[in-house]
């Protein structure tokens, strides 16, 4: 199955062994949405599968950021949200089923979730890359030297992937 290592991997943290290692993390919506009160969701925001808005003035896209794993043919995979400008959501929409599109050039995002391995990640800039039609766009942090940067470039250990992995299971829990 795409996005999973099959053997599993035995928890350090609750020592229970789990079928498959997930080789990917995606989180439903912005971080934005959590501050629009439940009972005016509604009215205030538009959420699809890969677009949002918030109150007609903040615009999201919904991408990924793929980061290589040492001896393992598929990438590792977070799913999140970038807020983008009015005009290259917009124009993102235009080019939402038009082929060639990846020739796009890329364009500024923020990163509008959190990633809380990294530290603080709400309005980390990012670039954001057009993919082929029936893609998700990829994502890209733009400072070189930010750790979802490096790995991004030098790519984890499958140890990362399971450190991930038991991190997100057990959050909020004492190691």
């Amino acid at each position: 199955m795409d996005g999973e290592v099959f053997g599993g991997f035995v928890c350090t943290v609750c020592g229970e062994r789990h079928d498959v290692l997930p080789l990917k993390y995606s989180v439903k919506a912005p971080q934005a949405v959590l501050t629009v009160p439940q009972e005016q969701i509604e009215e205030r925001v538009l959420l699809t599968a890969d677009q949002c808005v918030i109150d007609n003035q903040q615009f999201f896209l919904r991408g990924r950021m793929l980061i290589p794993v040492h001896g393992v043919d598929a990438p590792f995979v977070w799913g999140v949200w970038a807020e983008v400008s009015p005009k290259n959501f917009i124009r993102s929409n235009e080019l939402w089923h038009v082929p060639g599109r990846e020739q796009e050039p890329s364009f500024a995002g923020w990163l509008n979730n959190d990633l809380f391995l990294f530290g603080d990640t709400i309005n980390l800039e990012l670039n954001v890359h057009t993919q082929p039609v029936g893609e998700r766009p990829r994502f890209t942090a733009a400072d070189p030297n930010h750790p979802l940067a490096i790995q991004q470039r030098d790519g984890i250990s499958i140890e990362t992937v399971q450190d991930i992995a038991e991190m997100i299971l057990h959050r909020g829990e004492s190691r």
